[in-house]
């Protein structure tokens, strides 16, 4: 029997949704750099941003296993249903996290000037803009599609 890591490595529909988190993330970065004029690593590996890897995992998963065993199968259903939590999670309630975190480092900036605290500053993106949301969705289907057709 194959060990656990071979076993991924030979689940086409694991291997395109990994695939399609990395192409997303790798969107994010370099959509980051054109508009910081910088690098940083951090939003390689955190969340909030354009796209939304979140979504576009969850969605290109969905639209793998409907393409391979068919949108009336219950693993479509599943999967979207999944998705779908997923996507109302990023834009909903990490979003809204991440405007409380936005509050609070100001609350904490005020005081620091004031010589009263020094504190780190909250995360700030945690969350999606429903257009993040929506392109990690497109971008998660389109993946999935092109996948099938390139590979069957």
């Amino acid at each position: 029997m194959d060990n656990i890591f071979i076993q991924l490595g030979k689940n086409k529909i694991f291997m395109i949704t990994l695939s399609a988190w990395l192409i997303a993330q790798t969107v994010k970065v370099t959509l980051g750099v054109f508009q910081e004029k910088k690098f940083d690593f951090r939003w390689f590996v955190g969340t909030g941003g354009m796209p939304s890897s979140h979504t576009t995992g969850a969605w290109c998963l969905a639209t793998s296993i409907g393409l391979e065993y068919g949108f009336a199968h219950v693993l479509f259903a599943l999967a979207a249903s999944f998705a779908i939590v997923v996507m109302f999670d990023a834009q909903g309630v990490r979003r809204a996290t991440g405007k409380q975190a936005r509050i609070l480092n100001k609350i904490t900036e005020d005081i620091y000037w004031k010589g009263r605290l020094d504190e780190e500053k909250l995360r700030e993106l945690v969350g999606h803009t429903p257009i993040e949301v929506i392109v990690g969705f497109l971008l998660g289907i389109l993946i999935a599609v092109m996948a099938k057709l390139l590979f069957g």
